[in-house]
């Protein structure tokens, strides 16, 4: 199935979860930001959250400094 990430179309295989798309992009859950649908994903959902065909994910990075 195709989804957006970041403005990027790419394909995904059915069942794919936010946690399993974050891990694939070899990305720390902890210092981003998941948007799905223009709807904020708490961090608690990224393991029961399914993507679906046409799905629009946006990942922002926290960046520290000081």
């Amino acid at each position: 199935m195709r989804v957006t990430i970041n403005g990027e179309p790419r394909d995904v295989a059915e069942g794919t979860t936010v946690a399993d798309l974050i891990h694939h992009l070899q990305l720390n859950d902890r210092r981003i930001a998941v948007e799905l649908n223009c709807d904020i994903i708490v961090r608690e959902l990224y393991t029961t959250r399914l993507l679906a065909d046409g799905d629009e994910v946006e990942i922002v990075h926290f960046v520290g400094g000081g």
